[in-house]
């Protein structure tokens, strides 16, 4: 199959629905949080001034840097090297950027950026609970903290990606990187083609959340995330149980 066919095919493709549903571990993270400001660990006050902080951040960093590395081969090796410090040329500092001035155990982390390859794809997930690098991608979206993601995509990538509109050719093979407390990940994907003579700017925009996670491929002219129809869930789980 050819990349020209593959491209027009994927065109042709829409998303599959996903569940509304709210995980036990949403559910836990709300009764933890209640707890711990009972017990004085951290103020409402501090959540407040996190939970903005957190409102601030976006993909356009996490977009920028792939760009520049897409326009400077040295600064792509660095990525490879060493995500955290290539992070800096972005305006992303892991230590002093969040409001404390030196990081979380959630935000602080060891950033890995993988680069995919025409015959190497590779896809994000966090299977444990929903980790993410949030100080340079923003917050994750709904989809990437379900079960329904986090479970299947480890055992059924190729399927999981086409659900997304994503098929790819049988030859490519799909690495699913898990993503855990210290360490998290960002995709690389390649520059598609038609975008000779971009500028960084140009670049940075077709580089969306969802390219960055590796369920999509950015394409010229394609500028938003894939919007995934929903399907109420039959038993909700209601944040008041």
């Amino acid at each position: 199959m050819s990349d020209h066919h593959d491209h027009d095919h994927d065109h042709g493709h829409k998303p599959a629905p996903m569940v509304d549903e709210v995980s036990h571990f949403e559910i836990l993270e709300m009764a933890v949080r209640e707890l711990a400001i009972e017990k004085g660990l951290f103020t409402a006050e501090d959540h407040r001034t996190w939970v903005e902080y957190v409102h601030t951040l976006g993909p356009t960093p996490a977009a920028r840097l792939v760009a520049k590395a897409w326009l400077d081969p040295e600064y792509k090796k660095l990525c490879e090297a060493d995500g955290v410090e290539a992070s800096k040329a972005v305006g992303v500092n892991w230590v002093t950027s969040p409001p404390t001035q030196f990081g979380t155990p959630s935000d602080y982390c060891n950033l890995r950026v993988l680069v995919d390859t025409p015959t190497v794809k590779h896809v994000v997930v966090c299977s444990l609970c929903s980790c993410y690098p949030r100080p340079i991608l923003g917050q994750s979206p709904e989809w990437y903290r379900t079960p329904n993601y986090r479970r299947r995509l480890v055992r059924w990538p190729r399927q999981v990606l086409t659900e997304f509109g994503l098929q790819l050719p049988s030859e490519v093979t799909i690495r699913v990187a898990d993503s855990n407390q210290k360490t998290r990940y960002i995709v690389m994907p390649g520059r598609p083609e038609g975008t000779e003579g971009w500028t960084e700017d140009q670049l940075t925009e077709i580089v969306t959340r969802d390219c960055l996670i590796g369920v999509a491929v950015p394409k010229p002219g394609i500028t938003t995330n894939v919007k995934l129809p929903v399907r109420k869930a039959i038993h909700p789980v209601h944040h008041d149980h």
